[in-house]
């Protein structure tokens, strides 16, 4: 039998041809296939063959998984070839002797060769431009920009020959995905490409550009593709289903110097980025299906699609190119991050949020996680078509927020805390003053008349900050009718308790917590953090000043939704702490909608009095 070892940590594959059953792994020398590792087991696993068909056993206490299931210590599974058996950083794939794999370990065996090729032209290419001396180049010098495309055709006409069939297709692939992608949105946002740029410095390469713009359209054309702004997620995925058979069937008609073409457009792309742009977050970025990605060390990208989080095959050469990547992320705005200053939060110039920590405070390397900025903002007939919310309870909230209730947004990282703000923004009537307040600016409000405000860390000299908690002061003396704190974590929660408490009704924010009754505790250990003041008096604070609270959750299925919204009512007189009461609630993912619990909130009769409110909303 012939197995592939994937060692995730090197990112390095190795085959190995193992006789024979029971086969043993683990970190002991008698077992069959050793691994070395802190997450292995002496015994770990065990394959035997029963019949005819191969099973893996769990022969320890600690984690197996194969195919994505969870093996328990003691119980057996089958395996079938091409089933991955995860094992501490070490996966283990079973495969037929003299043949290749296919599906997600073949293009990750080929773009592990074109990431060495194109590492060994990046390594040549520094050498010819003498960066290790002079350090890195600027993408504003119009002359240096040149030379670097006139090395790289001088290095590509002499080692394209390095390049096999299967390498060449996979690249082929991998440029019309990426253009048939981006082609898709563009058509989305209602643009369409009239202009062709010549590559690489070689002006006779506009016709070639010409050439793949129409294979591209062709293949989009064959797709069933709604070209709308508000269903460009769902375009992508259909994209993303019917590309690979579209590639095949237009693949024999690629000429041969088309190919060659395309070829140079990869690798010139690849190259460029890592040393101009951002490396390989640059293609990432403009993904509209992509909303985070995060960067382990040099070797691992992930990234998340449809609220699940996805591996990719990319990765960057070293250290010092990630480093490279990250001071151009941080430089444009004013942010540094070094030895002595090892994390940093920022955003890229389009909204995009950027939390950075190098080590010593990160054990794998540099990490990099981007919370990409929307392009469209929700809205929340969007929320409903996802399930989101019920139409019931989006007229209740935008009630509300009409009404100028004051509301909490609570849920974990990740949950649409922002998403959701956001969309209750859109219900503050126009002729209002908003101030927004957010140490890394992500909200889209549609109001004419709103000032963003945006924190500000000290500079190298450890002067110059300006916290959530200094702008939520000052906010108060801009004449807000609302105002909206992107997300409270410490001492700012008095500052807005008792901004909410002086006239500035209709105020929103979000917070971190796992339910609202986590949400009013979370709040009393911030409003701490600012003064030492009786808890007592403290609980009075929030139960005056917050009215509603919004519990959003994302579940394991990436599906997010809101789970509770809950009316703070008052200090419970026996146990002394916040008393709430559940408006709408949902117990768990597979329920179609949020259900009353039949509770009337105590401000109901007065919105339905002013017309604010639908009384059926609650029958």
């Amino acid at each position: 039998m012939e197995f592939w070892l994937y060692d995730h940590t090197n990112n390095t594959r190795t085959a190995l041809q193992v006789e024979g059953t029971p086969i043993t792994i683990g970190r002991e020398k008698q077992c069959t296939i050793q691994l070395r590792g802190p997450f292995i087991a002496k015994t770990h696993a065990s394959i035997q063959l029963k019949g005819n068909q191969l099973f893996v056993e769990n022969m320890s206490k600690s984690a197996l998984l194969v195919a994505n299931r969870d093996v328990a210590p003691g119980k057996s599974v089958r395996l079938d070839f091409g089933d991955e058996v995860q094992i501490g950083q070490f996966s283990l794939a079973l495969v037929r002797a003299g043949r290749a794999l296919s599906g997600e370990e073949a293009r990750r065996e080929l773009q592990n060769r074109l990431v060495e090729f194109e590492q060994s032209i990046h390594t040549e290419l520094i050498d010819r431009l003498n960066l290790r001396v002079t350090g890195s180049v600027s993408k504003r010098d119009p002359a240096y920009v040149a030379q670097i495309y006139q090395h790289l055709n001088e290095i590509l006409d002499r080692r394209s020959t390095e390049i096999d069939e299967s390498l060449a297709v996979h690249m082929v692939d991998m440029h019309l995905n990426r253009l048939t992608m981006a082609e898709v949105v563009r058509q989305c946002q209602g643009k369409v490409q009239t202009e062709y740029k010549a590559a690489m410095g070689r002006e006779d390469d506009a016709a070639a550009e010409r050439a793949i713009t129409e294979l591209v359209n062709s293949i989009v054309d064959m797709m069933p593709l709604l070209f709308d702004p508000t269903t460009v997620q769902e375009d992508l995925a259909t994209a993303e289903e019917s590309f690979e058979d579209l590639f095949k069937q237009f693949l024999p008609q690629i000429a041969p110097r088309l190919r060659q073409f395309i070829i140079r457009q990869v690798v010139s792309k690849d190259l460029i980025d890592i040393m101009l742009g951002l490396g390989p977050l640059q293609d990432l970025l403009e993904m509209a299906n992509v909303t985070e990605i995060m960067v382990v060390g040099k070797d691992s990208i992930y990234v998340e699609k449809n609220g699940v989080i996805q591996t990719t095959t990319r990765s960057f050469f070293s250290d010092e190119v990630l480093m490279g990547v990250i001071e151009r992320i941080l430089t444009p705005v004013g942010r540094r991050v070094d030895q002595s200053v090892p994390l940093v939060d920022a955003r890229l110039l389009d909204g995009s949020r950027v939390n950075v920590i190098i080590p010593p405070l990160s054990l794998v390397g540099p990490c990099i996680t981007i919370r990409k900025f929307a392009w469209i903002p929700f809205t929340m007939d969007d929320l409903i078509e996802r399930a989101s919310i019920s139409e019931q309870c989006a007229r209740f909230m935008q009630g509300c927020v009409q009404a100028r209730k004051n509301i909490i947004v609570s849920g974990g990282t990740g949950s649409g805390k922002t998403t959701l703000l956001n969309t209750l923004c859109a219900f503050v009537r126009p002729t209002e003053r908003v101030l927004t307040i957010e140490e890394s600016a992500e909200l889209q409000l549609p109001q004419p008349h709103v000032v963003g405000l945006e924190g500000r860390p000290a500079n190298i000299e450890g002067k110059g900050q300006y916290t959530t908690r200094d702008l939520v002061r000052n906010a108060l003396r801009m004449r807000p009718d609302r105002v909206i704190v992107g997300e409270v974590r410490g001492a700012e929660c008095l500052d807005m308790l008792q901004a909410m408490n002086t006239g500035h009704d209709g105020s929103l924010s979000t917070l971190h917590a796992n339910s609202p009754y986590d949400a009013m505790k979370r709040m009393e250990t911030m409003v701490l953090l600012a003064v030492d003041m009786p808890v007592r008096a403290i609980r009075e604070q929030v139960v005056t000043a917050i009215d509603l609270v919004v519990q959003v959750t994302r579940f394991p299925n990436g599906r997010r939704r809101i789970t509770h919204i809950s009316e703070v009512i008052e200090i419970d007189l026996e146990s002394h702490e916040i008393r709430m009461e559940d408006i709408f609630t949902l117990k768990d993912a597979d329920q179609t909608r949020l259900r009353h619990t039949g509770y009337i909130p105590s401000f109901a009769e007065e919105m339905i009095a002013r017309e604010l409110l639908d009384v059926s909303l609650f029958l």
